[in-house]
């Protein structure tokens, strides 16, 4: 497949190294230039693109940036084919990165914003799961061991996309729902880059109500401390994470 990512941080980067040694065609732009990633190109693969041309003549897009500059994509995403998948691998930190985004602090729900934002459907997929995770501990289809990803999204279609590309990386794609079902694989979920088995994952969401009104106030206090903790002591974050 043509894929574009836009970002270049460890995930967008990962993601590029990747799906390219996959056979895939992966672009890859930054908010900068193509000159700055030629260390990028050197390492994945990917060829180097501008904004623009990441998000034309592609089959999937991967929006991999902080949620403070999604807005700056909109323009991009205009008059885009309605076949196409589009991915959000993002998370809102408001005190760690972000800054409060007032909008995105009333629904609650990160990807929801992002769709809005970017005014086309998206998927959300690879936000619960550290780079490397995700370059590491890939496995075959059927292995007992193999590690599990959420994936949300409004687009039956697009879901199918990703989660084909969730497979072919070495993972299980288990499907939430629509985007406003995704604050489910946000920060503070039980599920959150827990590197959970299949069989994990589904008990863990067993644990959770369909309401996302009912676990805003737990979820989102969750993810406020561990923004304090990544803060001060990125190791015991971590450690914690495998809890």
């Amino acid at each position: 497949m043509n894929i574009g990512i836009i970002g270049s941080g460890e995930m967008g980067k990962c993601l590029a190294g990747k799906l390219t040694k996959l056979g895939h065609i992966v672009s890859i732009a930054n908010s900068r230039d193509p000159g700055s990633l030629q260390q990028v190109v050197g390492d994945t693969g990917a060829k180097a693109v501008t904004v623009e041309e990441a998000t034309r003549n592609q089959e999937v897009i991967i929006v991999s940036i902080p949620l403070k500059n999604v807005s700056n994509l909109a323009k991009y995403f205009k008059d885009l084919p309605r076949d196409i998948a589009v991915a959000d691998t993002g998370n809102y930190y408001p005190t760690l990165r972000d800054g409060e985004i007032k909008a995105l602090n009333k629904s609650g729900v990160d990807t929801l914003w992002v769709q809005q934002q970017l005014g086309v459907s998206i998927t959300k997929v690879f936000n619960s799961i550290l780079a490397t995770s995700l370059e590491t501990m890939s496995s075959p289809k059927g292995n007992k061991d193999r590690i599990a990803l959420p994936i949300s999204g409004d687009s039956i279609e697009a879901k199918k996309v990703i989660s084909i590309l969730v497979d072919e990386l070495g993972f299980d794609a288990v499907d939430l729902g629509t985007i406003a079902q995704s604050w489910k694989q946000q920060p503070g979920s039980p599920i959150y880059c827990r590197d959970l088995k299949l069989e994990e994952m589904r008990a863990r969401l067993a644990s959770l109500t369909p309401d996302w009104q009912d676990m805003r106030d737990a979820i989102l206090a969750k993810r406020k401390a561990d923004e304090a903790l990544m803060a001060t002591d990125y190791p015991a974050y971590l450690k914690g994470l495998k809890t």
